[in-house]
């Protein structure tokens, strides 16, 4: 028996903002001084270091459960599935279902609660529940998936990331730039075909690096609501990821057997174009090797940085044949792997 992920789906949402919408910005710094740099100066240093152009974010109706469920019912299509065989659905999101211009979140009942709903499934052995992991949060997902499989405990289970950071970013922060919405599902099942998941490698680093991504303040002094949003400290997380990633990802591809050279592709967490150059570019360095031109597809360009949903929606485009000159085929390796708040880290070494 393999465990293999046998149907995916992704929402990618309409609203596209652009650079240039931030323009009209009042950027400051942390302590609420004045940047300065105009913002045509601030936005073109921010693509050249993040390459991102545009964002997607939903619209305001919609909430993250609503996104969950559209990327859900396109997995369980593309399966083949019946929904009521499925034993868990894992929802890995870390704000739960943020209204329009609301300042609370809302998590009772879960995510997955409401995606189950949506879903319409009936049977109560479904069981529904949401993952807290940071970035990280929908590989962390399929290694649990993974872990009930292989238990016997379940056979099928829906695996979603979704999020909604464009309600939780603060619009005086030049990081607000970064975020955006997307959901990305797959279906998670015990299979008789050959490869599926080959190994798994999970880290938590939280002595000195839990605080590195957090909930704060308006960077705007005069604003005195209580409301609280996504910060970093971006310069920190970089040199933690650039000095841990590649070696989680090297053990992670040591216990799974396989050689460097295999390798197809790597889908890493969409968090920062240069940042993620840089981890893929010490990973192959480890084996005195450069980094294979092509071997990390991107769509943090035109997508931005959806947290939870970059790794999935990334997946699902490739397989569908909607990212430009990258492909999956059948025995392929592939490497999933993400870092992100926590501090967490994670990977999977996957034959398609």
């Amino acid at each position: 028996m393999t465990i293999r992920i046998t149907g995916t789906g992704s929402y990618i949402p309409s609203i596209v903002e652009k650079n240039e919408d931030f323009y009209n910005h009042q950027f400051l710094n942390a302590d609420g001084s004045a940047i300065n740099s105009p913002n045509e100066v601030i936005v073109k240093k921010f693509k050249a270091i993040t390459g991102i152009q545009e964002r997607r974010y939903i619209k305001a109706a919609l909430l993250n459960s609503d996104i969950a469920f559209y990327a859900a019912g396109k997995a369980i299509e593309d399966a083949k599935i019946d929904k009521e065989s499925l034993d868990y659905i894992i929802v890995a999101h870390n704000y739960g279902d943020v209204k329009h211009n609301e300042e609370q979140s809302d998590t009772v009942p879960s995510i997955a609660s409401r995606v189950k709903h949506l879903l319409q499934i009936k049977s109560p052995k479904c069981v529904g529940y949401d993952l807290l992991f940071g970035c990280p949060g929908w590989i962390e997902g399929v290694i649990q998936a993974k872990a009930f499989i292989a238990s016997g405990i379940a056979k099928r289970c829906l695996v979603i990331g979704s999020e909604t950071l464009s309600r939780v970013v603060d619009k005086h922060d030049r990081d607000s730039m970064i975020y955006s919405d997307g959901a990305g599902a797959v279906i998670v099942e015990e299979s008789d075909e050959a490869g599926g998941i080959l190994a798994h490698e999970t880290a938590t680093y939280a002595l000195d690096e839990a605080h590195f991504i957090f909930f704060g303040e308006t960077n705007h002094p005069e604003i005195t609501e209580k409301r609280k949003y996504i910060k970093m400290y971006g310069r920190k997380i970089y040199e933690f990821a650039l000095t841990n990633v590649p070696t989680a990802l090297k053990s992670c591809l040591e216990k799974s057997g396989k050689s460097i050279t295999d390798i197809k592709k790597i889908l890493i967490h969409q968090a920062n174009e240069k940042m993620d150059e840089a981890i893929v570019e010490r990973f192959y360095k480890l084996y005195n090797m450069e980094m294979p031109e092509g071997i990390m597809p991107m769509s943090i360009n035109t997508l931005g940085n959806s947290s939870v949903a970059t790794v999935p929606t990334l997946f699902d485009m490739i397989l569908k044949g909607e990212l430009t000159d990258h492909d999956i085929n059948k025995g392929d390796i592939i490497m999933f792997a993400s870092v992100g708040a926590g501090m967490n880290i994670n990977a999977i070494v996957y034959q398609y």
